[in-house]
């Protein structure tokens, strides 16, 4: 137990911050669906570092993470239209990762795509980000997702830890409100953007979201190489937990979200489960996510 204290200590642990300290090890790749030659590949190229620079190369929070603790994550940019050539408009694949304890694996905390990015990039200019106020898209878009990469991670280590990531998601959509270009704002489209992700994370009526990126993560998953029995109750605890977030909103996009991270996770967990938590895994997870229910069944069989 007290090296299970050290290693959550590692990640969640307040200590000072150190201005040179990194806080991600982020992979980044930008792809275009079209081709003009040898100058769209040579702007992709730039665009992927100059993004690479700016979510590895700074300080995103207010914890010391040594090199071999760096939050694992991945941004896969793909343009679909130059429409100028400072303008492109394309999707954004992405997803946030986090070890589990005494195993050398690595368990997914959410993933997604946001359909619907659109941004300027002038080939030569620093990306710099800036948490105060709306610059460009890019970096706003980039800063986001970060702060929600955060949010999970910490959430994960430690209760409600991490809120400030969350508050932070949101004051860039505040600051986004007047921006041009779409995904920032409640009324366009669908309830699939980034107002709704931040909204679905800070509503105090979806607080039991947190209990299970809690319980699921250090109470669950961290325990089972320990104890495989004890974990799996608390995970079961957790699903529990996103049951009755869903019977708050169903259909938040949170909870969709989570649900491509974790379904095939979860469906192979309670395979081997005793038949309790197997019985109480299928209910919920067939009232979450009724649209899967013959997966969930077919582990009954």
């Amino acid at each position: 137990m007290k090296l299970k204290r050290l290693f959550i200590v590692l990640f969640c642990a307040l200590c000072a911050v150190s201005a040179m300290s990194q806080d991600l090890r982020c992979q980044v790749s930008v792809s275009s669906k079209s081709s003009d030659g040898n100058v769209d590949r040579t702007i992709y190229q730039e665009m992927q570092r100059s993004i690479q620079e700016l979510v590895n190369g700074i300080k995103w929070c207010n914890y010391t993470v040594g090199p071999e603790e760096r939050i694992e994550c991945t941004m896969q940019f793909t343009i679909n239209e130059r429409v100028t050539d400072e303008k492109f408009r394309g999707k954004l694949n992405y997803a946030v990762r986090r070890p589990v304890y005494n195993t050398s694996y690595t368990t997914t905390l959410l993933s997604g795509t946001d359909e619907d990015i659109e941004f300027d990039y002038v080939q030569g200019s620093p990306l710099v980000f800036n948490e105060n106020s709306f610059d460009d898209n890019l970096t706003s878009l980039v800063g986001f997702y970060v702060n929600i990469f955060l949010g999970v991670f910490f959430d994960s280590f430690a209760l409600n830890a991490g809120s400030e990531y969350y508050e932070k998601a949101q004051a860039i959509v505040n600051n986004a409100q007047s921006a041009v270009e779409p995904g920032w704002r409640s009324y366009q489209k669908t309830q699939r953007n980034r107002y709704w992700i931040a909204e679905n994370l800070i509503n105090p009526s979806y607080k039991e979201y947190h209990d299970y990126l809690y319980k699921l993560h250090l109470k669950g998953l961290d325990v089972m190489a320990e104890n495989m029995e004890l974990g799996r109750s608390y995970a079961t605890q957790a699903i529990e937990n996103l049951r009755n977030v869903n019977r708050q909103k169903s259909g938040l996009y949170i909870i969709t979200l989570t649900l491509e991270a974790k379904r095939d996770e979860l469906i192979k967990m309670y395979t081997e489960a005793g038949d309790n938590d197997k019985n109480k895994f299928v209910q919920y997870m067939n009232e979450i996510d009724p649209a899967n229910a013959s997966k969930y069944n077919a582990i009954k069989k």
